[in-house]
Order: C-alpha cells, then sequence, then structure tokens
C-alpha cells in the first residue's frame, strides 16, 4: 500500500481520512447553524456569532477556537465587510439656545445616566421616512423612537414620551444628551426635559464625536438589518423598524456591554467591562471548501491507489 511508502501504517491512515472526514461534516454542521442564526441577526460579527452558537456548539461535541471559527467563515465568504455611509439630518444652524456638553470625560457608571438622541433616515419606494432613536448610553438599548416623512420637532417629542415610559428605575440625575439639532433646542421638546428634572447636554457643532453612542447605534441599525432591505412603503417601514429595535434590544450582544444584549445591560450597574476584538489574521486551513474537502477525503478512503496519505489537520 502506498502508505507504507510515506511511514503510515494502515490503521494511522484510514483514522486520518475519518478524522478529516468528521472534521468537514462539523464544519458544514456550524455553518448550517451560522446562516440559521444570520436569518436573524443578517450582519453579526464572527466574535458574537461564536459566543451565540457556543451552547449549541457544545451540544454537538463540536470544540472550535476563535481563530479556526474566523477561518472557517472566512473560507466560505460568512465575514462581514462593513459598509460607511453617513447621512446628514441635523440643522444647527438656528437662532434657538443651544446648550453645553455635559458628558465629556463623563464615565457612565448605570443605566438612565445619559439618554443620546439622534436622527437617521431610512429610504422607501414612497420617499425618505426619518427614524428619531433615544438610546441608553449604558446600555444600548433603544428606548424610545418614532418615525415620520418630516423633520418636525413634534416627533422627537414622540420618541422621548416613549423612552419616559419605557425606562425603569429611578431617572434622578438623568443627562439628555443630543446634537444641536433644531429639533433637540425647540420649545416644546425642552420643555418636556425641564418637566421631567433631565439635565440637557448637546454636542459641539460638526463634531460627530460628541454624539458617538448615537451615531453608532443608527450604524448598527442601518448596516445589520436595514441596508438589505427593500421597504415598498413607509407603513410597512414602520412595522419592519420597530420588529428591528425590538432584536436589537433583546437579541444583539454589545461588546462594550460584556456581551450582553442591551435589554440585559439594562438591568445591571457598574463599571461594564469591554470585549475587545484582538483575533489577528491566520492563514487559512489546508481545505478552504467544504464540498470539495469532503470529496476529497472520500476518494483517498477508496481509491488508494491514486492517492496519497493527507496531513491531520
Amino acid at each position: 500500500m502506498l502508505s507504507g511508502l510515506f511511514g503510515y501504517t494502515r490503521q494511522a491512515y484510514y483514522k486520518n481520512v475519518q478524522d478529516k472526514q468528521q472534521e468537514l461534516i462539523q464544519g458544514q454542521l456550524v455553518l448550517e447553524m451560522v446562516r440559521k442564526q444570520r436569518q436573524v441577526l443578517k450582519k453579526a460579527g464572527a466574535h458574537k456569532l461564536l459566543l451565540m452558537l457556543r451552547e449549541k456548539l457544545s451540544g454537538n461535541n463540536i470544540q472550535l477556537g476563535r481563530d479556526a471559527f474566523f477561518d472557517l467563515l472566512r473560507a466560505n465568504g460568512l465575514l462581514i465587510r462593513r459598509r460607511k455611509r453617513k447621512a446628514i439630518t441635523t440643522m444647527s444652524n438656528h437662532w434657538l439656545f443651544k446648550y453645553p456638553n455635559l458628558i465629556r470625560d463623563l464615565t457612565i457608571i448605570k443605566p438612565n445616566h445619559v439618554w443620546v438622541a439622534d436622527i437617521t433616515y431610512i429610504e422607501t419606494d414612497e420617499g425618505y421616512l426619518y427614524l428619531y432613536l433615544l438610546t441608553d448610553a449604558y446600555s444600548r438599548k433603544i428606548l424610545g423612537f418614532s418615525c415620520a416623512d418630516n423633520l418636525k420637532a413634534i416627533n422627537a417629542v414622540q420618541a422621548l414620551h416613549m423612552a419616559l415610559a419605557a425606562s425603569s428605575g429611578p431617572i434622578d440625575g438623568l443627562i439628555h444628551h443630543s446634537d444641536r439639532g433644531v429639533q433637540y433646542c425647540s420649545e416644546e421638546y425642552v420643555k418636556v426635559l425641564q418637566k421631567n428634572n433631565i439635565a440637557i447636554s448637546m454636542a459641539a457643532v460638526g463634531n460627530p464625536y460628541e454624539n458617538a453612542i448615537a451615531e453608532r447605534v443608527n450604524g448598527i441599525l442601518k448596516d445589520e438589518w436595514i441596508n438589505d432591505l427593500h421597504l415598498e412603503t413607509r407603513h410597512r417601514a414602520v412595522r419592519t423598524i420597530s420588529q428591528i429595535i425590538e432584536q436589537y434590544n433583546n437579541l444583539r450582544l454589545h461588546s462594550s456591554c460584556n456581551m450582553l444584549t442591551p435589554s440585559q445591560a439594562y438591568k445591571v450597574s457598574g463599571e461594564l467591562k469591554k470585549h475587545w476584538k484582538t483575533y489577528r489574521r491566520k492563514q487559512p486551513k489546508l481545505i478552504s471548501n467544504l464540498e470539495a474537502g469532503f470529496s476529497e477525503a472520500y476518494d483517498q478512503q477508496h481509491i488508494n491507489k491514486q492517492t496519497q496519505p493527507v496531513e491531520a489537520g
């Protein structure tokens, strides 16, 4: 047998082929799990997917490290490429009073410490729809939102009322932070904040980094959900956005929130541990295509005279 020429016993050769087959089958199962999870969280990153699937992997006796998981997704074209898009919905050149930034260098240590507000746009076949969001900065939970086909201040007020109704726990000492858009400086919006003893904070004009958390939440919703959708009507868009926010709050893990969902993080206090991405790019494995690899392993087992032993993976 050819395996003897390369220092392999017959038993070692067949065990190697069986191990390779088992690895390929397990890889296929992992990919099916990933695709099923992506049906709900279409743009979930590999690191978060691995955490979400950890229990299922263990239940199927699959031991897969982080680097091997990244390699598997990369080899099968399943890593996410982020698209960078920016929409301007802020009109800050107005005569209304602008408030100073109260959260610069502030350490946010609990829910209802800081709420951040922002507006983004969504494209439908009937025209643009504007999404007003109010997010708890500590947990990244979206507490209030409103959708409208215009940029009137009343829409921002509706999102604020929703957030106040949805909040749990005390809001003493709460700071509301936004850009200097006319909606957040308007008399009706400021009146609601003052009535609830909420301090008002605003970012410097033209500096999106001073409202980075709100910008980040906007980006997550659009990059991971909305940008892949074809929304025919505004009515359908409103219903879909409500479902997306529900999924975001209750399913999406955040590296800035100790890998908790926003709803989970909203229930805790104290400094949240950050899980930074430290994945180092590695060379892909010898077999990058599962289907071709399985076929090759099958041939090696049944056509011994036309093959050589495969190195253990």
